[in-house]
Order: structure tokens, then sequence, then C-alpha cells
């Protein structure tokens, strides 16, 4: 999509499809499944666009803009609550345009308007209710409002009625008001400007060890994690402590006990699906005991990653490698099993997210399908297996998330009796609850996210040694190329560069293109896949993606998440393109990129591209120290850049032999590993063989024709390596 189409929204956003004025409620006809969720209400939505908003700047009244996604239980609770209601609509309809997006196809209009809901406000979530003026500027939000005022917070009535009234009598302090936010905005947005070009100063390896002593006061060492309760799943600063505790420093015991407590204490709880496995988004408890229930992709796949990654480094006496192997299979199959979609017939891709509830006789409960009273394992099981089964699960009479019903939390390690009986029992219970009504599904398909699963998926099959799930990675990435991705077209020289578009339904790309994260997350996934596989169509696709990032993102030498896609957004931040250097519930496109430009430039040599990186982990420094928890995944990128990174080249022919010394290579730990396969050319080759890979020119294989391993930095490399054994003795000693 060319930024012309992105910024007046695109199909279904705000272009044809959207109301007309005085047309009724205009979500019936978009695929996104949290906007059909909203099609029958009485309130007279929109999706969002340069149409709605010009609606409202037509009949000058104020916008209400609503933005949740299809798993989130406190969206379906306030769309019972008040978008169901007659009279609220009414009052909705007569006094404001409604305009509704899903924050997952929208993340550009998530993110602007959820820092404007936190700074008007204090607090941040979904639902997030957010005013504006006609030409997208913020001046009042929340998130939930209630039916009738709780203490501490207004009634939805009360909010709307303060809002119109403002808007009719103190119109001039709104307008003030709008602007003084997005001027502020604006700044926040220059604090976090990366300049592309430059020469930074290198990444300090007394940063990220002191990064670790900082998180370290955060932990809680008792139950795993960081914090208090709400309790998240820590996914890119585990990656960040499982890579330091690969590299010899004072603190690398610390960030290996850390990653270790946390890893275990969530696949021991009921954040993790004790049948069928997968996580949920997070947990209400500190314990882990209760989750929120939703399952999402991107949670998934960074938890699978998180877990493989431990088994890689040989897990240790609290978290051993191999129950955590058993937690990163079951999860592995349970994203292909519950998220795998076909598109349009052909590969297969990943849906977005199981809901937080389950329908059950008409009506929302949360969790539903998960949770169990003492009475129903018995009748399951019998009374003995199921007595059993309850004090195993911690399944009381009185109930952690209903009066009488609990999620399945056994909240520490079984021993070899109480394993036994769980993989005995286990089956049936899951038979079981699979008869029960099911959470409904959110099928679109999200390229940055697919782009994690891929990632994840062929390291899973790589290190567990499991070809069907590398097979599950492949078909992803074929979907992603076949859909999202619109090559470049002809032209040479300066032609427009290719697009990738964010999100498909059925197998048909449509909305906006994608964002900084999409981008970046699919170049990750793709070279992890190449890594992998050695087929050079994923190197050749990464490179593509990734060049047009840089076009897309850094045109003017500034990095920016978005290109574009709205002008609501943009007068929203002040008129001035953002990039936000945190981490949220993935790592932030900026620390992502920062990540897929440090891989593709050890594997092409290229050093504009690492010293791209370089100026994004310029960030780093402040935000290290300051609020590590939030930088996890520019803390993995920078350990890798500490690493070289490792540049490992597999080259002779295929067989038996060069299988095994790049398997060797795949189960390395060392931080930002990069690998590189040579095609095979069929027998003993007399020379190199023709590579896209620069990494592999003029490596050969051995003078006997037996295949080798270079292992580089910076493309110089240490003499090639021939066994198996002397490969694990130079990877361990951080050679060459």
């Amino acid at each position: 999509m060319k930024a012309a189409d992105a910024a007046s929204g695109g199909a279904g956003q705000g272009g044809a499809a959207a109301a007309r004025p005085g047309a009724a409620n205009a979500l019936g006809g978009e695929p996104s499944a949290y906007l059909r969720q909203h099609a029958a209400n009485p309130v007279h939505w929109r999706p969002f666009g340069d149409e709605a908003f010009g609606f409202a700047a037509e009949r000058d009244v104020p916008v209400f803009l609503s933005i949740g996604y299809a798993a989130c239980h406190w969206c379906h609770v306030m769309a019972h609550e008040s978008f169901e209601d007659q009279e609220t609509a009414d009052f909705l309809n007569a006094n404001f345009v409604a305009i509704k997006v899903d924050r997952e196809e929208r993340p550009d209009v998530d993110a602007v308007y959820m820092a404007a809901t936190q700074a008007i406000s204090g607090e941040g979530g979904w639902p997030m209710s957010v005013f504006l003026t006609p030409d997208g500027r913020a001046f009042h939000a929340g998130t939930y409002f209630p039916p009738r005022p709780m203490p501490g917070r207004p009634s939805f009535r009360q909010v709307l009625e303060a809002v119109r009234d403002a808007w009719l009598e103190r119109r001039e302090g709104v307008e003030q008001n709008a602007e003084s936010l997005a001027r502020g905005m604006a700044e926040s947005q220059l604090a976090a400007a990366v300049q592309l070009t430059g020469s930074p100063d290198p990444v300090d390896a007394e940063l990220l060890s002191e990064a670790v002593r900082v998180l370290a006061r955060s932990e809680d060492p008792d139950d795993g994690g960081f914090g208090t309760a709400p309790k998240f799943p820590p996914s890119p600063v585990l990656e960040f402590l499982v890579r330091h505790a690969a590299v010899a420093s004072e603190t690398s015991d610390a960030a290996r006990d850390m990653a270790g407590r946390t890893l275990a204490a969530m696949a021991r709880s009921a954040l993790f699906d004790q049948l069928d496995g997968g996580f949920a988004r997070y947990s209400v408890t500190r314990d882990w005991s209760v989750p929120h229930f939703e399952k999402m992709l991107y949670d998934n796949a960074q938890l699978l990653r998180a877990y493989v990654h431990w088994v890689r480094l040989g897990g240790d006496s609290v978290f051993p490698a191999n129950e955590a192997a058993e937690v990163a299979a079951r999860t592995a199959d349970w994203m292909i099993e519950a998220l795998g979609v076909a598109g349009a017939g052909q590969a297969e891709a990943f849906a977005s997210s199981l809901d937080a509830d389950t329908v059950v006789d008409g009506k929302h409960h949360e969790g539903a399908s998960y949770l169990w009273t003492p009475a129903e394992l018995q009748d399951v099981l019998g009374p003995d297996d199921g007595a059993a089964a309850a004090r195993l699960m911690n399944v009381r009479a009185e109930g952690t998330v209903t009066a009488s019903a609990s999620p399945l939390h056994p909240g520490r390690r079984l021993d070899d009796a109480g394993s036994a009986l769980w993989d005995r029992i286990r089956p049936r219970l899951l038979a079981a609850r699979s008869g029960r009504p099911q959470p409904a599904r959110d099928d679109k398909v999200v390229a940055g996210w697919n782009g994690l699963a891929v990632a994840a998926l062929a390291e899973a099959g790589a290190v567990l040694d499991r070809p069907d799930l590398v097979a599950a990675a492949g078909q992803a990435a074929v979907y992603l190329e076949r859909v999202h991705w619109q090559a470049p077209g002809a032209g040479g020289k300066g032609a427009e560069p290719g697009t990738l578009v964010r999100v498909s339904h059925a197998g048909q790309a449509r909305g906006i293109g994608g964002l900084l994260e999409d981008y970046a997350f699919c170049v990750d996934g793709l070279l992890t896949l190449y890594g992998v596989t050695g087929a050079e169509r994923w190197y050749k696709l990464a490179e593509a993606i990734l060049e047009a990032a840089c076009l897309r993102f850094g045109a003017d030498g500034t990095l920016v998440d978005t290109a574009g896609e709205s002008s609501q957004v943009f007068n929203a931040q002040g008129r001035r393109a953002g990039l936000e250097p945190f981490d949220n519930a993935t790592p932030s496109g900026a620390a992502a990129l920062a990540g897929a430009l440090l891989s593709y430039s050890a594997l092409s040599g290229s050093a504009d591209h690492r010293l791209m990186a370089g100026n994004i982990l310029a960030l780093l420094p402040p935000l290290a120290t300051r609020a590590p928890r939030a930088a996890g995944w520019l803390l993995a990128t920078a350990q890798a850049a500490l690493a070289g990174p490792v540049e490992a080249a597999v080259v002779g022919p295929d067989g038996p032999a060069r299988a095994a010394l790049h398997r060797a290579v795949l189960l390395s730990a060392s931080p930002g590993l990069v690998v590189a396969v040579a095609p095979d050319a069929g027998g003993p080759p007399a020379g190199p063989v023709p590579s896209a890979v620069p990494l592999l020119e003029g490596r050969t294989a051995a003078p006997d024709g037996s295949p080798q391993v270079f292992l580089c930095r910076g493309m110089v490399c240490d003499r090639p390596v021939g066994t198996v054994a002397e490969l694990l003795v130079r990877l361990a000693a951080g050679l060459p």
C-alpha cells in the first residue's frame, strides 16, 4: 500500500465502506472480529478514517473513540453495560460521532491515544475511551467507565454529559487543552528521536551488568517475575537475561537465576494451560494463580522462544531443561492446533488470539472453559483420582475465580508420583473440557506476530529436534510472502519499495501497510528460518523487507514507527511522527529493527546496517538503568552486539556430517549467533558454491571435500572446524 492509500485509512478503515452522514452502525461489513462484535450495537459506530472525522467536522461535534480488541474481557463488559443500552446509544449518537478501533489492526492509533489517555487520566488499558476534536486531537480520556458511578470513577453517562457541556460551553478551553496535549506529545517524541546516521558509542558491557542489578531489585524471588499484581510475562526481559547468562560476567549467574525462577513459576502456574498448553495474557495475582484468560499469539510466540533458549542454555536445578522442553513443545503444539488458520486453502498462518470470555447460555463468562470445581473433577475422574487431582492442582471448595471454581494451578514442580498421576489423568480432563463451550477465536492474521511465530517455531524445531515445527514456520513464511508482501514494482533504481501489509483476513491482505514492528519481526523471523533451513529464499525475502523498512521508516534519516497512515494520528501527536522506544506486550519496533539490522549485517557484511543498529542502541544508556523492564529487547540486542555477533558459516556437501555440525551450531547459546548454510552442490565442490549470502563467499568445504564450519566476527573468520567436538569447544570459549 502506498502512503497515500494508508493515509486515507485503507479499505474498511474509513474508505468506501464507511458510514455516510445519517447512516447507522457501519461495522457489519468489517472483517475485524472486534468490530463485528459491535455491529449490532445501537451506537452508530463508524470505522476509523477520514470520512468519520469529516462527519464530525460537518456536524461540529466531538469524536468518541473506543479502542479495544476481540479477546478483551472488559471490552465485552462495557459493550454490554453501555453500548448495547439504547438510551446511552441515543445520547452518544445525538452528541458525538462514535468511532470503534481494533487496536490489533491499528496499533498506530492505539499507541498515540494510549499515550494521551495516560497523560490525561494517569491510567491506561482497554477498553480505551477517548474524546477527540474533529481533527483527531485528544482532550479527555479514560478506560472503562461503569453504567453507574463507583467510588473514584464516574458513570459513562456522566462523562458523556460533562464532555458535551464542555464542548458547547467552554470550547476555547477544550481547544487549548487539546493543543497543549499534542504539543507535549510532540516534545516527548523529540526526546526519543533516533538518527540513523552518525557514529554512536559502542555498547558498554558494564551497562548491561548494571541493568541486571536494577532488574534484581524489582524481582519477586518468591513467585517469579517482576513487581506485584497484576503480573505480566516479561518476555523481552527474559530474552536478555538468558543471553546475558550465556556470557561469563559477574552478573551472569544472577541473570540465570532470575530467568530460571520466572520461567519455572509461569510454567507451573495457572498462567500456563496445564491441560492443553499455551500461556494466558497475564495473572491477576502475584503468584500466577488466577490468569486473565485471553491467549495471544504474540505472547506465546515470545514465550516459546524464551523456553527454547532456556533449553539451549542448559537449564538449572530450579528449572531443568527437560521440563522447559516439555513446556516449549506443548506451547508450540497449542499454537499450531488452536491458532493455525488456512489462507485461501493454501499455506497455514496463525490467528491473533483466543477470547478471555466464553459465551455460555448467551452470556459472557471470563475463563469459563478453563475452570473446575472439586465435584467436576470427580465427575470426570471418579472419587479417588478426582480428589487427588484437586489436591495436585489446587482446586478447592472455595474457588479463586468464581465462588466455587478455579483454574488448574500446581504452583510447584510435581514429584514423580504427581507427574505420573497427571500424565494418566490429563487426557481425560482435556477430553471433558473439549466438550464445553469454547472461547471465540480472532482469525485475523497480523504480519508482525506471524514473524514472531516463524522465529519461535523454527528455533523450537531445531532445538527440540521437531522437523514438523520447522515445517510450520516455513508454511507461515510462505503465507507472509504470498499474502502480506507486495513486492516492489519494476523500474530499476529508485523504484517504489515493496510493502508489507499488516493484516489479512481469509487469505486476503487489507487495511494499512505494516508498521515498523511488522517489518522488523518478519525480517527477524525470516532470517531465523534461513539459519535453520538454509533456504536462501528466506534470506532474500528478509533482505527485501528490510530494505523497504529502512526506506519507509527512516527515509529522512530519523527512525519512526509509522509512515503517514493517518492524518488524525499525526495531529494528535503534535504533527510529528513518533517512535516508541519502550517494549510493551511485544518488543518495541525500534528494538526489533535493531536486532534485525544486526543479524542482517552479520550475514551480509553491511557496515551501514551495523551502524544503523548501533544508532538505535544509542537509546539504551538512560533506559538500561532507569527502566530496564521496558527495554528488554534493546538489552538483548546489545548483548548480541557485544558478542560480535558470532557468525557461523556451515559449508560443504549436505549429508549426516554437515547436519551434525549445523545442529551443533543451532544448539549453541552464544548471544546473537547467526547462521548461514551453503547451498548443496550435489557432490564435493571444486570451489565455493554460488550463494546470495555474502558470509558464504569464499567459504569452501575442506580439502578432502568434507563439511566444515567457519566461525567469524565482522566477516573475519578463524580457521574452520570440521568436527562437532572441536566446534562445541570453540563455541563455548566464545571464539573466534
